[in-house]
């Protein structure tokens, strides 16, 4: 089976995002600062480069939580499409977590977004099951992510780690138990560590 990857920027004490995400700040308070690397700080170098690949890389299916999709909650009272515009950059059908069942979203690029009710494993194996031999990405966001991890399915895990402290947001790895990883390739930068992770065969 193809891999599935993740590839998460996560700060140095475990968040993905800041506190008090919103329609006007979606990473939470301070959350842009892990994601420097990618989005045009002039500090960003060839590693930054390099990791840029990796997390762009295209896949077959996409797996995210609804919080990462957009900021509505509860029933779908408005004509939400995401938060990347007329083309997002998936290019593959994309499978949202959701309790509230929503029509899919046919966007620009090749991009469908599909709404899946019955839970993580119902959203996986549909994206699985779209993708053929082209791979599943896990895009997130930390319980999307979580959810992937302790289902024991990310084959490689990447982080680019932030030298940053937010105190506060969403945690990744709360609850996931064991790690099961090995570093097979770092780089770094003043804006992060990036480290490409692949499952160790006992996991």
């Amino acid at each position: 089976m193809p891999d599935t990857t993740c590839h998460m920027s996560i700060s140095v004490d475990g968040y993905v995002a800041g506190p008090h995400q919103s329609r006007e700040d979606p990473l939470g308070r301070r959350g842009l600062e892990v994601h420097a690397w990618h989005i045009g700080d002039p500090r960003a170098n060839e590693a930054d480069a390099v990791a840029t690949g990796w997390l762009m890389r295209p896949r077959g299916a996409y797996v995210m939580g609804r919080n990462m999709f957009g900021p509505v909650r509860g029933a779908w009272d408005e004509d939400w499409r995401g938060w990347w515009g007329a083309e997002p950059p998936y290019h593959a059908p994309v499978f949202v977590l959701t309790h509230h069942a929503h029509e899919p979203i046919e966007m620009e690029g090749g991009t469908t977004f599909h709404f899946v009710t019955g839970g993580f494993a119902a959203a996986y194996a549909q994206a699985i099951e779209a993708a053929g031999d082209r791979g599943v990405d896990i895009a997130g966001g930390a319980s999307t992510a979580r959810q992937a991890l302790q289902a024991g399915v990310v084959d490689e895990l990447t982080l680019d780690i932030a030298p940053t402290l937010l105190g506060a947001g969403e945690r990744m790895f709360d609850d996931v138990g064991s790690f099961g990883f090995e570093p097979v390739e770092v780089l770094h930068s003043p804006l992060a560590t990036h480290i490409r992770y692949r499952r160790t065969p006992t996991a």
